[in-house]
């Protein structure tokens, strides 16, 4: 008895059929695996679901817990060669955010991403508690910052005796050369943080205080403040 055969056409409808299969249900762990998220120092406990509707389990920038967060791949983008993985973690606190993290060849980065980033001791003795984005996109490309928008606000953890930020410190992202720069600045304008994030990951933030106040300033030095001139300044490096 001769051999079964499929005919040329069937042979291609199954190949289209498991193309699709393979693409419907590629695994998101891969696809991230692929994309190299882990030069964002993005990071999570288990990583589950397909590019389409996944999950990661508490989500880790650096240091930093984020959380359970929902992953979904963002088609209209492949067109242009680029990978745009959608994050989005709803669960009714005031640290809920939206956005998302993009990926091309020579490119990476962060697009439209609005709510608040839980900082905890990453920048400490910097009184840095948590950065609240609003649509927020930053593009780096060759190493370098290519592109920066959205509003930022710093909020500080703790009190140091004399000074009130307890409206944050905000301002507008923008590029610094090869490094992301976060300009913020307190209500009254005397106080400032100046925050660089680097693509590796690496940051260095300064805060500054303008004061004539022997108090403050002694409550500043008691803090890690040193002194430069009328201003006193704290400075940190680290990476994400």
């Amino acid at each position: 008895m001769s051999g079964f055969r499929w005919s040329r056409r069937v042979r291609i409808a199954l190949l289209i059929v498991l193309l699709l299969g393979l693409l419907l249900f590629f695994p998101l762990a891969i696809a991230l695996g692929i994309a190299g998220v882990d030069r964002l120092g993005v990071s999570g406990r288990d990583v589950r679901g397909s590019i389409w509707q996944g999950r990661i389990d508490q989500l880790m920038l650096g240091p930093v817990a984020m959380g359970d967060v929902r992953v979904a791949l963002s088609p209209l983008p492949l067109l242009v060669g680029r990978a745009r993985f959608d994050l989005r973690r709803k669960a009714g606190l005031a640290d809920d955010f939206e956005g998302a993290v993009s990926f091309a060849p020579g490119r990476i980065g962060i697009d439209d991403v609005t709510g608040a980033v839980p900082m905890g001791r990453l920048m400490s003795p910097l009184p840095i508690g948590s950065l609240s984005m609003e649509d927020v996109s930053v593009r780096f490309a060759a190493g370098r910052c290519g592109h920066a928008e959205g509003r930022v606000r710093a909020q500080v953890m703790g009190q140091i005796a004399g000074l009130n930020l307890s409206q944050g410190l905000s301002g507008v992202a923008a590029c610094d050369g090869d490094a992301l720069l976060l300009p913020l600045v307190s209500q009254s304008g005397l106080e400032k943080i100046t925050l660089r994030l680097r693509e590796t990951g690496r940051y260095t933030a300064e805060m500054r205080v303008e004061t004539s106040d022997p108090t403050l300033a002694g409550a500043l030095a008691a803090a890690g403040f040193q002194s430069v001139g009328n201003a006193r300044l704290l400075s940190v490096e680290g990476s994400l």
